[in-house]
C-alpha cells in the first residue's frame, strides 16, 4: 500500500540536527508515520498520494518538544505554598498528595498533557510516585490520559518507602514497602513497556529521591531496570539541603551515593542537577547520565542555578523539564525554553551561558538523548518519526524580529499552527484535535475541588 503523504513548505526550518543545518524557506515531506525529506526551496514534484499539503509561509518548523520531567498529578494542587523552599513545600503538600484517587490522577494527566500538548510538547514523560493505599489503577489512568491525548509517553514508576516514621517527608499510608514498590513496578513494565522504533509508552523505574526511599528501593530497583532493559529515573542533587541530608545519612554527597547504588549511567536520567560540583559534572559525563533541567521550578522553590553550561561543555546529556504544576504552574514547556536561556544567563557565565539555538536543541534533541530515543526523535532528518511543530511567527507579537528562532525562545509564547505525531495531527490552529479542551477544564477543576475537600475533612 502506498505511503500517504503531507507536505509542509515555504516555512523556515530548524532540523537541529547535528549540524545545526536550518533553511530560511523549505519543506519536510512526511510518509505516513516517517519524515521522508527536508530541504530547501520547494518540495519535490511528482509526489504521489499526497493527502494534504501545508503552506508555512510565516512559519518556523522545528522538531516537536520533548518534556523530561514533570509530576501530572500536580496538575490539581497548583498555586499553594507558594513561598516555600523545598522540603518545606513537601512538607506543605504531602498531606493532600497522599489522598489522590484514580479519577484525580486521571483529570490531572489529562489537564498537564493537554497544555503540554498545545504548547509543542509531542513526546511527554511523567514521575509519579504517589501511590496510596487503596487509590486504584493509578499508572493506567496516566497512560489512558497520554494515549487519549496522543503524544509519545514515558511513565516514569516512582515509589517512596521511607514515610515520616522512619524519617521521611510523605505520610506513612502514601509509601509502599519495599517488595511492594519493586512488583508494582515489574508488573508497570511488562505490562505497558513498548521497546520498538516508534513506541507511543515507554516505562522507566523510577525511586522518588535519596530522602524518600530506602538504599535498598535505589539499589534493587537499579538491578531491575536493568533486567527489563529500561531507563532510570530520580531527583537529584536538587537543593543544599539534599546534600546535607546524604552527607548525614549516607556521609556521602548525592553523586557518590547514586554511584554507589548503581545509578550512574547512560540509562540513567536525573531530574534538577542544581547543586553539583566539577567532580559531579565530571562523573555524569563520564557515566553518559543525564540531566532534566527545570529552570522554572528551580526558581520557583528558590533551589539555585544548575550549572547548564558546564554540563554541556563536558559532554553531559541535557534536557528541559517542566517539573510539577505545583512548582511551575503555567504547566507549559515551551515557556522553559525560554527562561532556560534567560536563567542561565544570572549564572556564572551570564550573557555567554547559552544561545538561541543551544535553548531549541535542550527541549528537542537534547531532550530525546535524555530519554534514550535521539536516534527516533529530536530533530528533522530523513527517517526519523515525523514528531513536528509548526510555529506561527507572522502576528504582531514577532513581527519585527528577524532571526525565527530568536523569535521563538526570546518572542512572546508562539501559537502552535500544526503539531504532527508520528504523522497524525494533535494540534490545529492552536486547538487540541484529540481531546475537548474545555472539558479537560471542568474535569480538572471538579477534582481538584473534590480533593481539596477531602484534605479538608482530614
Amino acid at each position: 500500500m502506498a505511503a500517504s503523504r503531507i507536505v509542509i513548505e515555504n516555512c523556515a526550518i530548524a532540523t537541529v540536527d547535528a549540524n545545526d543545518t536550518e533553511y530560511a524557506s523549505g519543506y519536510v515531506v512526511v510518509a505516513d508515520n516517517l519524515i521522508e525529506s527536508v530541504g530547501a526551496g520547494s518540495a519535490p514534484a511528482g509526489l504521489e498520494n499526497v493527502v494534504r499539503r501545508v503552506d508555512g509561509t510565516g512559519h518556523l518548523l522545528t522538531p516537536g518538544l520533548v518534556n523530561t520531567h514533570h509530576h501530572f498529578y500536580q496538575w490539581i494542587t497548583r498555586g499553594l505554598a507558594t513561598d516555600h523552599n523545598l522540603f518545606n513545600w513537601l512538607v506543605a503538600l504531602y498531606p493532600t498528595w497522599a489522598r489522590i484517587d484514580e479519577s484525580m490522577a486521571r483529570a490531572a494527566a489529562q489537564g498537564s498533557l493537554a497544555m503540554m500538548a498545545r504548547g509543542g510538547v509531542t513526546t511527554a514523560m511523567d514521575h509519579h510516585y504517589v501511590y496510596p493505599r487503596g487509590s486504584g489503577d493509578l499508572s493506567g489512568a496516566i497512560i489512558g490520559a497520554a494515549s487519549e491525548t496522543g503524544v509519545r509517553f514515558t511513565l516514569a514508576r516512582g515509589s517512596m518507602d521511607r514515610g515520616e516514621s522512619d524519617g521521611g517527608l510523605p505520610p506513612d499510608f502514601a509509601v509502599e514497602s519495599l517488595d511492594d514498590a519493586l512488583a508494582a513496578t515489574e508488573a508497570t513494565v511488562d505490562r505497558y513497556h513498548d521497546a520498538s522504533f516508534d513506541a507511543m509508552t515507554q516505562i522507566a523505574v523510577a525511586p522518588c529521591s535519596p530522602f524518600s526511599v530506602s538504599t535498598e528501593l535505589m539499589r534493587q530497583g537499579a538491578e531491575l531496570a536493568r533486567r527489563k532493559g529500561v531507563r532510570l529515573h530520580t531527583h537529584g542533587s536538587e537543593t543544599v539541603e539534599e546534600e546535607q541530608f546524604c552527607k548525614e545519612l549516607f556521609g556521602m554527597g548525592p553523586t557518590d551515593y547514586f554511584e554507589s547504588t548503581g545509578w550512574l549511567g547512560s540509562d540513567v536520567w536525573m531530574a534538577h542537577c542544581v547543586h553539583m560540583n566539577d567532580s559531579d559534572i565530571a562523573a555524569f559525563a563520564r557515566t553518559g547520565t543525564g540531566v532534566a533541567h527545570c529552570p522554572s521550578s528551580n526558581a520557583r522553590l528558590g533551589a539555585g542555578i544548575a550549572r547548564v553550561t558546564d554540563m554541556l561543555k563536558a559532554g553531559v546529556p541535557v534536557g528541559l523539564g517542566v517539573d510539577g504544576t505545583a512548582s511551575n504552574e503555567s504547566g507549559e514547556l515551551h515557556t522553559e525554553l525560554r527562561n532556560a536561556l534567560l536563567v542561565n544567563r544570572l549564572g556564572a557565565h551570564r550573557e555567554a551561558a547559552l544561545t538561541a539555538r543551544q535553548a531549541l536543541r535542550l527541549g528537542t534533541h537534547g531532550g530525546a538523548q535524555v530519554l534514550g530515543r535521539a536516534g527516533q526523535i529530536g530533530s528533522i532528518e530523513a527517517g526519523k518519526l515525523a514528531d513536528l511543530v509548526l510555529w506561527k511567527l507572522d502576528t504582531l507579537a514577532h513581527s519585527s524580529i528577524a532571526d525565527p528562532v530568536v523569535a521563538l525562545i526570546l518572542g512572546a509564547a508562539a501559537p502552535v499552527t500544526l503539531s504532527l505525531v508520528g504523522g497524525r495531527t494533535v494540534v490545529e490552529d492552536n486547538h487540541l484535535t484529540t481531546v475537548d479542551e474545555d472539558a479537560v477544564a471542568r474535569s480538572t477543576r471538579t477534582e481538584a475541588r473534590r480533593l481539596a475537600r477531602i484534605t479538608a475533612a482530614g
